[in-house]
């Protein structure tokens, strides 16, 4: 018995492939920086008004463990060879920092976790793909390592 492959039967096969290339090294590290200066930036904003423990309890560890994670991405960095340029936001990142300014109170609050989920959870696709995918060492290396932190914020995120 032939099985006869046909265009149409293909198409879910290329689809489930990989659809792009590893991240170039110099893309990673601005990205990286963008998303941990967002972190820092948007815990700022929000621990100047919150009321709620848990929302400063977790602003206070975003500035610390993303200021980390910078260190250890630049660190790498120059190790690979890179000179790497302070960290700016991406437009959405600059967005999302104009609507956490414009809330106040509990709405604040609210925002601040909602713009977190959706942060970490594209922070953790970059991580994890650079970790698995990526071409320079030490960056490869920093990416392995911060997907775990990454992971643990997400879990702390989902109990708030």
């Amino acid at each position: 018995m032939k099985i006869a492959l046909t265009a149409a039967a293909l198409v879910p096969l290329a689809i489930a492939a990989p659809a792009f290339a590893a991240m170039a090294p110099s893309a990673y590290v601005m990205t990286a920086g963008a998303s941990d200066l967002f972190e820092r930036q948007s815990a700022q904003i929000v621990l100047q008004t919150t009321k709620d423990p848990k929302v400063r309890s977790f602003a206070e560890m975003m500035i610390r463990d993303h200021t980390k994670s910078t260190d250890m991405v630049k660190a790498a960095a120059m190790k690979s060879g890179l000179h790497p340029k302070p960290p700016m936001l991406m437009p959405k990142q600059t967005q999302m920092i104009a609507d956490l300014r414009a809330a106040h109170g509990p709405a604040r609050d609210s925002a601040y976790i909602t713009q977190q989920k959706a942060a970490h959870q594209e922070a953790l696709m970059v991580q994890q793909d650079y970790a698995a995918n990526g071409t320079a060492p030490a960056l490869r290396m920093a990416a392995g390592k911060i997907v775990p932190v990454v992971k643990h914020h997400i879990m702390m995120l989902d109990q708030m």
